[in-house]
């Protein structure tokens, strides 16, 4: 993983959850990620999922990806392209998730310095996250999570160590 990340936002508000982000319906129905793609925030924002392009952050207000613990709704997050989401609060069972699929998440006050479409920069490293109206900081993820994400989630990180 990059200790620096640009990209074009996506803002969203607070309380959004686990059926918004991957619909229910399609949670039995559908398991290739490639195919979850297309359906991620079918139901909260309908561009998106056509218009998301590789690289772009997601920044959203509180309590993001509350509600049901389904692997899904970071999956197909990532799979459509998202590099990384910055949120006031997550939901734990969200955070967790996005660190097993290797989807960096910050804790970060940002959603009130940025418009959809603005460019930001996260630094991992210095804890901070630039954008057009200021700079935002928060706590550095701890090396051993940025070391489950750099290896590309938590399965292939304890592969890794077992390995040696």
């Amino acid at each position: 993983m990059k200790s620096q990340l640009t990209g074009r936002v996506w803002k969203y508000g607070d309380d959004v959850n686990t059926d918004v982000i991957f619909p229910g319906k399609y949670t039995y129905s559908i398991s290739d990620p490639k195919e979850m793609a297309p359906h991620a925030l079918e139901d909260l924002d309908p561009q998106f999922a056509t218009s998301v392009r590789p690289g772009d952050i997601i920044v959203a207000g509180k309590n993001w990806g509350c509600g049901s613990s389904r692997e899904q709704a970071v999956i197909c997050l990532k799979e459509a392209g998202v590099a990384a989401i910055v949120a006031r609060s997550f939901a734990r069972i969200y955070f967790r998730n996005a660190i097993n699929q290797a989807l960096p998440i910050v804790t970060c006050d940002a959603v009130e310095g940025v418009e959809n479409g603005d460019e930001i920069t996260i630094d991992f490293v210095a804890g901070t996250v630039t954008t057009p109206r200021g700079v935002f900081t928060f706590p550095p993820l701890p090396p051993e999570v940025l070391a489950i994400i750099e290896d590309g989630g938590l399965l292939p990180h304890v592969q890794k160590q077992l390995n040696g």
